[in-house]
């Protein structure tokens, strides 16, 4: 089963209790199966739902198996649309019509909308180049936790982030400015965000300018151009933030543990050749250096 597979990869970050729990199996039913070799085609399945979980986020879960599969065709996987559904099953991705959708960013007024130059190529050679934003919400027993934060294509490691009970201008700003005091940034890099009225907003923009920053926004609508940062969102809520929490301080101590600890240190990105973002990021920072 893939769960098993997971939970066996994982075992030394989380206990086995967590991961059962939150996958819906057995602790026994684990130890039974561990005590036989896994097939193959489960140690296939755990690589295909990273790439699944990816799209299905990417695409604010919207998308089905048979999207999913034909964009996976599209890169060269031969999969079936059989094995995709089932895969989502297990793992609880489920489509949502898109009048579900629920947006995070208020539109901006359009007095402050840059142009894309990111064009959907996440493409760098090193730190500082290319740099991505969001916001995300997390649901609480005592209203919204809601995150701003901000990634570095290279390595696709967290740089900034913040987060508080206001979706608010104050809250990018905020994570803006743990960017830079994490030394980041700085002198041409472009910084993408969506269209939102936070991004566009005179005070977040003066923040970039003066950093020397360039900034780059998506095209209305069209979640695609801000790929990497949905897929973000999406891997934290379906590896750890997992339910509704009773307090803020909970979520917000939930998120600083994907965010710092869990994410940037200890898990393996296909992207970055199975390298930690932070290996990654550390590798490339060396040899821009020498």
């Amino acid at each position: 089963m893939t769960a098993f597979v997971f939970m066996r990869k994982h075992r030394d970050e989380y206990s086995i209790a967590r991961m059962a729990s939150v996958l819906g199996v057995s602790e026994s039913g684990y130890y039974r199966w561990l005590s036989r070799k896994p097939s193959k085609r489960a140690e296939e399945d755990l690589v295909l739902i990273e790439e699944i979980a990816e799209i299905f986020y990417a695409s604010r879960r919207v998308f089905g198996s048979r999207k999913i599969t034909s964009i996976m065709r599209s890169r060269g996987r031969l999969i079936n649309h059989k094995r995709v559904a089932r895969l989502m099953s297990e793992y609880c991705l489920h489509s949502r019509v898109c009048k579900e959708y629920n947006s995070f960013t208020e539109p901006g007024d359009g007095n402050n909308i840059k142009e894309n130059l990111l064009k959907r190529d996440f493409s760098v050679t090193g730190p500082d180049q290319k740099m991505v934003s969001d916001t995300t919400g997390i649901r609480t027993k005592e209203g919204w936790l809601y995150v701003a934060g901000i990634l570095d294509l290279c390595g696709r490691i967290p740089v900034g982030m913040a987060t508080g009970p206001r979706n608010d201008t104050k809250l990018v700003s905020t994570a803006f400015r743990d960017m830079r005091r994490r030394g980041h940034g700085g002198n041409g890099c472009i910084l993408h965000s969506d269209r939102g009225s936070t991004y566009s907003s005179s005070e977040y923009q003066e923040l970039i300018s003066s950093s020397d920053m360039l900034s780059s926004m998506s095209r209305k609508g069209d979640c695609w151009d801000n790929a990497p940062m949905e897929s973000f969102w999406g891997k934290m809520k379906l590896e750890f933030v997992d339910r509704t929490y009773d307090t803020l301080d909970e979520a917000r101590s939930a998120v600083y543990e994907y965010v710092w600890s869990f994410y940037t240190n200890l898990r393996p990105h296909a992207a970055n050749g199975y390298l930690t973002p932070a290996e990654y990021y550390k590798q490339a920072r060396s040899q821009a250096i020498f």
